[in-house]
């Protein structure tokens, strides 16, 4: 039976995305990977199985070559914590820039403050915001664990003090979400804000 090939890094722009794992901590009613759809700009992201460290930076031409590395995907990056922060680290010492795009439950989920770890060797976080309020975030994200949106704020709030770029993220077009207040959250925690477009993946 022929090995399928399984696409671990992926190219948009100058930009090299880093897929490491397809588990979330949200089931976001708006991903497409909710309905079974994988590909990005062409790309198909299946995992067929979680890549090692190895296997990772076995991917990675040549981190230097990009405007930055970021790890991104059909899944939470910082659910494979250890192997983000290997991966980061020798993103790093090849002259790279690294950026993880996240859901903001890391230290919910691994039940300590991961920032110090991380602001060691990322240089920019994306947050999903994604709403003003719980309710609204509730039920667009479907979060799997209890106080998940508190969690995100709070991981938000201190965020800057550790990474350099800190940027929350939310969707347009997503029934009950208002874009201003999610900007002046944003603003409120001291990190930028960027305007997502709904089914615009990448």
């Amino acid at each position: 039976m022929k090995k399928v090939q399984q696409q671990i890094s992926y190219q948009i722009g100058n930009n090299l995305y880093l897929s490491i794992t397809d588990r979330c901590t949200l089931e976001c009613a708006f991903c497409p990977k909710t309905f079974g759809d994988m590909r990005v700009k062409g790309y198909d992201l299946t995992i067929y199985h979680r890549p090692t460290a190895e296997e990772i930076i076995d991917s990675i031409d040549d981190p230097a070559h990009y405007d930055e590395v970021v790890f991104c995907g059909y899944g939470e990056p910082t659910l494979r914590l250890n192997v983000l922060l290997q991966v980061a680290r020798h993103i790093k010492q090849q002259g790279g820039r690294v950026r993880v795009n996240t859901d903001g439950l890391c230290n919910l989920v691994h039940k300590h403050d991961t920032l110090p770890e991380l602001g060691a060797c990322v240089d920019a976080l994306s947050v999903s915001l994604n709403a003003q309020n719980r309710e609204i975030y509730d039920l667009h994200c479907r979060p799997n664990l209890p106080g998940s949106y508190e969690a995100m704020l709070e991981f938000l709030r201190q965020a800057p003090d550790h990474i350099a770029e800190v940027t929350a993220t939310a969707i347009e077009g997503l029934e009950g979400v208002d874009m201003a207040a999610c900007e002046a959250l944003a603003i409120s925690m001291n990190v930028k804000f960027r305007r997502r477009t709904l089914n615009e993946v990448g």
